[in-house]
């Protein structure tokens, strides 16, 4: 009778790396096909239908000037009086001024130099204030 030498098997210390690359294919799949991505709501803006323009009179106009420095000047109607404020204070003002004047209409006109995130500010204060009548225009 033979005695059979005594073998112990290797075992091995690696990792297998055999089926890495499908393992990493399948979590790559899994997570494309179950992401949502949020869509960018922006700015809820209702545009006019009517094509042809209306004339209004200047003294329903409360001009809103946004400078490039986050000061907000206001004029209101035909008057070159100026008024310089911060842009929380759009608010009151658009407030006071509706109350005496339901036909108001808010025109802000942003510098080409100032940065968009003052016109924003400004068009939030208008909205919290609930102005539904706001003429965007760019300062010549």
């Amino acid at each position: 009778m033979a005695v059979l030498g005594n073998k112990k098997s290797k075992v091995s210390d690696e990792i297998p790396s055999s089926s890495m690359a499908d393992i990493a294919f399948l979590l790559l799949i899994f997570f494309l096909v179950t992401t949502t991505f949020p869509k960018d709501k922006g700015l809820a803006i209702l545009l006019p239908e009517s094509e042809s323009e209306v004339e209004v009179s200047q003294k329903n106009i409360l001009h809103i000037i946004v400078t490039p420095t986050g000061a907000v000047n206001i004029r209101r109607g035909e008057s070159q009086q100026e008024q310089t404020v911060r842009p929380d204070d759009v608010e009151s003002i658009w407030r006071q001024d509706v109350a005496q004047n339901e036909n108001l209409i808010a025109a802000v006109k942003t510098d080409p130099n100032a940065p968009y995130r003052f016109m924003i500010d400004v068009l939030d204060a208008l909205q919290s204030a609930g102005a539904e009548r706001i003429s965007l225009q760019l300062l010549e």
